[in-house]
């Protein structure tokens, strides 16, 4: 906790205590627990925002890249597509390769 022992903590409440009175030390820590309080929650959605911004970045890079391995697939396949023999024409190419 920040480096400061028990005994730091109890010397700044006599400080505190003799400084400000005992009559405004309840108000004051008081707005201290709503200044600290307000403060995480706003730490918290920071936090939280930049975590769903970052999944999002990450969601959208990775359909990038699907689409980019899609198209990649989609052109070697294209590419490599060779016309198709049917069953007569395999058959007429054999019978040339016997009679000849």
């Amino acid at each position: 906790m920040l480096g400061i022992g028990m005994q730091e903590i109890i010397l700044i409440l006599i400080v505190a205590l003799i400084i400000i009175g005992p009559k405004k030390l309840p108000d004051l820590a008081r707005a201290l627990g709503r200044a600290m309080a307000e403060f995480r929650r706003a730490a918290d959605d920071l936090k939280e925002n930049l975590d769903i911004n970052g999944v999002r970045e990450e969601k959208e890079k990775m359909i990038q890249d699907l689409k980019q391995a899609k198209f990649y697939k989609d052109s070697d396949a294209k590419e490599s597509k060779e016309p198709t023999k049917t069953g007569e024409a395999e058959k007429r190419e054999e019978g040339l390769d016997l009679n000849g």
